[in-house]
């Protein structure tokens, strides 16, 4: 069987196969088709949700990853060839050995990093480059469409117990990573197992997308559910094809009718992006404004009057204000958690640190992913591994004409 034979061979079982197939069956079913191409010995390690650690799926146990013996059931994504693999989204070679070379390769769904595939092929196999390829991209497209009604995947992501604030949370935000040619979108959430009252949202809609950072008062049930109903307010009054302004505050009344006037509230910002002018407009409900990296420097935040927090009431006008991006510009949206976490003297994180971390961890041509999941990872290195509140970042990169480069 030649090689192109092969891999159709590959591809064309794992999609026939794929119809009637659960997650707990994907590790056997991966491998037998897999063996087709000259792959052997597959492995699936997906992320945990804090990517910290690539826990092995092996199809057993409630979770499906129980009894991995001998492999390893956990690698840690700081300091192994694998993690190497995940961060900096490369195929890696371990080296010869008496089965063949064993590699590494990133799994994506997209452009949202999935974990990583261990498979051993022969030294002298030309193609096993691009079967490898073709093999993690199927494999993440067969993980991304089961996990979504499988709880052993809940479960196998989860290093710890989680709080029924964050479970509404993590079920209602969109994938941490999107891209296409225009614009790269990525977001960080911490703490990631007990996350009350933050969200962020973004969505494409022809030319422009919607991106919104939510932070509600609070740090408990109750901001999640009215974080949660901010988000769904505003991507329903958004859907109805509203503007910023009205589905500003569309999204305030139905705070207010549910839980009275003042008595809870969010603050958020609200902004879109038309990815082929490059005209970033938003408006502001008394968050922290936008910041601007232009150049691989900080260039300023995005001053716009602010508008009272949702579900307050107050009356005051809601101002919708413009910005016309450079190819290239980045935009962080972020909440306070981040810039107000404190160490154990009492200094807090601050809006440089932050600024001035992301700045310098993308000129080390870090994907955009690995810049925020090093940047969260900080932040809660200076807090003692515990937050004291949410902290959320939403980074968006306008492409643009000159920057057609992927750069996930």
């Amino acid at each position: 069987m030649d090689s192109f034979e092969g891999r159709a061979r590959m591809l064309s079982g794992l999609l026939d196969a794929s119809h009637l197939t659960s997650l707990q069956q994907l590790p056997a079913m991966v491998r037998e088709h897999a063996a087709h191409a000259g792959l052997d010995d597959v492995l699936i390690y997906l992320s945990d949700i804090q990517e910290k650690m690539l826990r092995l799926l092996t199809g057993r146990g409630p979770d499906a990853g129980r009894e991995a013996d001998p492999e390893p059931a956990e690698l840690r994504i700081d300091g192994t060839l694998a993690g190497r693999a995940f961060q900096e989204l490369r195929v890696l070679h371990r080296g010869s050995g008496e089965g063949g070379n064993q590699c590494w390769v990133p799994l994506l769904d997209g452009t949202e990093r999935l974990g990583v595939l261990r498979v051993t092929v022969q030294p002298d196999d030309e193609d096993a480059q691009e079967n490898m390829r073709h093999l993690a991209s199927i494999t993440a497209l067969l993980v991304a469409s089961k996990r979504v009604h499988s709880d052993s995947y809940a479960r196998l992501v989860r290093t710890r117990s989680m709080n029924v604030a964050a479970e509404m949370q993590w079920n209602l935000l969109p994938p941490l990573t999107f891209a296409n040619d225009d614009v790269v979108i990525s977001a960080a959430l911490e703490p990631a197992y007990t996350v009350g009252g933050d969200a962020f949202d973004y969505a494409l809609a022809g030319d422009v997308v919607q991106l919104a950072v939510f932070d509600a008062m609070g740090h408990d049930v109750s901001a999640g559910l009215t974080a949660n109903l901010a988000v769904a307010a505003s991507r329903n009054l958004r859907r109805e094809g509203l503007d910023l302004a009205a589905v500003s505050e569309g999204a305030e009344k139905v705070l207010v009718k549910e839980f009275g006037r003042g008595t809870r509230f969010v603050t958020a910002v609200l902004a879109e992006l038309n990815v082929h002018t490059g005209v970033f407009r938003w408006v502001n409900r008394g968050h922290h404004p936008p910041v601007v990296i232009r150049g691989g420097r900080w260039v300023a935040a995005l001053r716009c009057p602010p508008a009272h927090p949702l579900g307050l009431d107050l009356g005051l006008p809601v101002t919708v204000c413009q910005e016309q991006l450079e190819p290239g510009d980045r935009v962080l949206l972020y909440t306070d958690g981040v810039t107000e976490a404190r160490n154990r003297e009492g200094r807090e994180f601050g809006l440089e640190r932050f600024v001035d971390f992301v700045i310098r961890r993308h000129a080390d041509g870090l994907p955009v992913p690995e810049t925020l999941r090093r940047l969260v990872h900080s932040v809660l290195d200076y807090h003692d591994g515990r937050l004291q509140d949410d902290a959320t970042v939403l980074f968006v990169e306008w492409r643009g004409s000159a920057q057609r480069k992927l750069s996930l």
